[in-house]
């Protein structure tokens, strides 16, 4: 009997991991700014939820759970790369990547200014406007209050409507981080 029971659990997890990978992985990505590093975050954080199938699939919002396991390990690697740039002294290039096609130049501008924003502003930012989350679904993503994701998503834009210059921010926070999924070409 315990067979039939993981066989489903393993099909709904199955299931779940088609649905989800790519959003995580794109998550992943826009919270780390690392495109590399995003497949491999998706897939720890994938893993974590398979060993607490149980506890996920019996949760309110599996998906929202998923989401926080990402952005604690995204958290996690943003730390310890801070701490790794600190204890061997190197220091991140702020060369300018533009180029002639100004979708590219936009998604590089945003990104960079992205990585500039503390982890919580960037988290909140990036749930709300990328993915399209509301208040609600970004605080249970982030286990965080409504409150602190209002108040986290409004400091942050306003942070990049001072570093990006312009008060079209939203939009184009929506449209480069849209076009993140496809400039990255690693996410499915």
């Amino acid at each position: 009997m315990g067979t039939v029971v993981d066989d489903a659990a393993s099909v709904e997890f199955h299931a779940f991991f088609e649905r989800y990978y790519a959003e995580l992985s794109r998550l992943a990505h826009l919270l780390t700014g690392e495109p590399d590093a995003a497949d491999d975050l998706a897939a720890d954080a994938l893993l974590a939820l398979w060993h607490r199938w149980d506890r996920v699939r019996a949760a309110d919002h599996p998906v929202a759970y998923a989401r926080g396991v990402v952005a604690n390990l995204a958290r996690t690697r943003v730390r310890s790369a801070v701490r790794e740039r600190r204890r061997i002294a190197l220091f991140w290039s702020q060369r300018e990547e533009r180029t002639e096609n100004p979708d590219v130049a936009g998604v590089v501008d945003v990104q960079e200014a992205l990585r500039r924003l503390p982890f919580r502003k960037r988290a909140c930012v990036v749930l709300r406007h990328a993915f399209d989350l509301s208040e609600k679904d970004t605080a249970l993503a982030l286990g965080v209050s409504v409150g602190t994701v209002k108040s986290q998503t409004s400091k942050g834009m306003a942070e990049l409507q001072r570093l990006l210059g312009t008060r079209h921010v939203p939009q184009r926070v929506h449209v480069a981080m849209a076009r993140t999924g496809e400039a990255g070409g690693r996410n499915r």
